[in-house]
């Protein structure tokens, strides 16, 4: 019998919020598709706020969930933080999204007061800030620049997506974020963005869209694939069992 994938999705688990039982059925389809096993544990932020780095060490890939606000912001933040210095795969949607800014707004660029509107409304650096419409249930396009990680996983430059979400990246710092190497390769038609990427990262994506709500059995969504693709190569470095099903 194969090892198992161990994969952590940081949030507070609710089967009443449909992206989080999505969340779980997304990564039934991947897994199904790719012939490997997958253990998904939920872990609240709250027991991240002290100890990510040695509570999250086990597992091989991280999911920062929707579902903000979160019981505690800072052991979101931990968790990514972690991912993102020791480069394990990461991915963040939706309100994961929002905080992979935030993570990187305060600890890569030096904005130690980046703020969430959903938490500060009234903090002087807000990297997230209320959409000027709703896009919870909406599906709309996104351009996704032809030289990023993202355009190779599609396999396109264009895509539909749906949303589930009230917040998004304050457009005053998109350009700061892109310089400063969080690269946003998906755009609105408002050039707002829509998802980021960290290149030299094994696996750092963040979408503002929700890739579960719209992944199947049929057609597994890509994201979600090269994510745990991501993560079975970074741990069949050390996981000899799971390099033996690499080639799947």
């Amino acid at each position: 019998m194969q090892d198992k994938l161990a994969l952590a999705i940081i949030g507070e688990f609710s089967p009443s919020f449909p992206p989080h039982p999505k969340t779980e059925e997304a990564v039934k389809h991947v897994t199904a598709a790719l012939g490997i096993g997958v253990e998904a544990t939920w872990i609240s932020t709250a027991d991240l706020a002290e100890g990510a780095d040695l509570k999250l060490a086990r597992f091989d890939a991280i999911w920062i969930a929707p579902g903000s606000p979160y019981k505690t912001m800072q052991g979101a933040l931990n968790a990514i933080r972690y991912a993102r210095e020791v480069g394990k795969p990461a991915l963040g949607t939706c309100g994961g999204c929002q905080h992979m800014v935030i993570e990187y707004a305060r600890n890569v660029l030096g904005f130690r007061d980046a703020q969430h509107a959903e938490y500060d409304p009234y903090a002087s650096n807000l990297f997230v800030t209320p959409l000027s419409c709703s896009l919870v249930g909406q599906t709309m396009q996104v351009s996704i620049a032809a030289d990023s990680r993202v355009a190779g996983i599609y396999g396109a430059t264009t895509t539909h997506e749906q949303y589930y979400c009230n917040f998004g990246i304050n457009p005053t710092y998109q350009e700061q974020l892109d310089r400063g190497g969080f690269r946003i390769v998906g755009r609105d038609a408002d050039g707002e963005a829509r998802a980021l990427e960290l290149p030299d990262h094994p696996f750092f994506v963040a979408t503002l869209f929700v890739p579960q709500l719209t992944s199947t059995f049929d057609r597994p969504h890509p994201i979600i694939v090269a994510f745990l693709k991501a993560a079975r190569t970074e741990a069949g470095r050390q996981r000899p069992a799971i390099a033996s099903v690499a080639g799947r």
